[in-house]
């Protein structure tokens, strides 16, 4: 073996080896009715909504977009005759049980709105998990936007 053609080969198995690290950290959780409320020009924060599944116990600690300055967990619930909102440090998803994070619930609050967020687009969403142990996953998702909740208007006669 030359010493080019060498190199190219221990170059390809650190990025297969790369690549399989990552992969073992996509996190063992299933996201169904991702959507994100769409924001009318001006408004400077939104929702994104979904109901997680877990194949093992986990906490969602985080989630990222760069669509928004700030994302977090949040919780919405009421507190004697006032609904109030705040941030969560983590939720938990028990093992083959959905948690849905919906308006007036837990969701995901992005602030600081770097671009208009229109219905009809997608926002790209990074949720964090970790485990018991402290080992983080992660699931990458493409959430499409929308003005309300998917099969809102279901049933609806005018």
């Amino acid at each position: 073996m030359t010493s080019s053609l060498a190199i190219k080969f221990f170059a390809a198995c650190a990025l297969c080896a790369t690549a399989a690290a990552f992969a073992q950290n996509a996190a063992p959780v299933e996201a169904t009715g991702v959507w994100v409320r769409a924001a009318v020009p001006g408004q400077s924060g939104t929702g994104a909504f979904m109901k997680l599944t877990s194949q093992a116990p986990l906490k969602l600690v985080g989630v990222a977009t760069p669509a928004a300055g700030v994302a977090e967990v949040h919780e919405m619930k009421m507190e004697g005759d006032t609904m109030k909102m705040r941030g969560v440090p983590a939720l938990d998803l028990p093992a083959r049980q959905p948690v849905e994070l919906k308006p007036g619930g837990y969701h995901l609050m992005l602030m600081d709105l770097k671009q208009p967020i229109q219905a009809g687009g997608t926002i790209p969403l990074t949720l964090t998990f970790e485990d018991a142990r402290g080992v983080k996953s992660t699931l990458a998702l493409q959430a499409p936007v929308q003005a309300s909740a998917p099969g809102a208007m279901a049933g609806h006669k005018h």
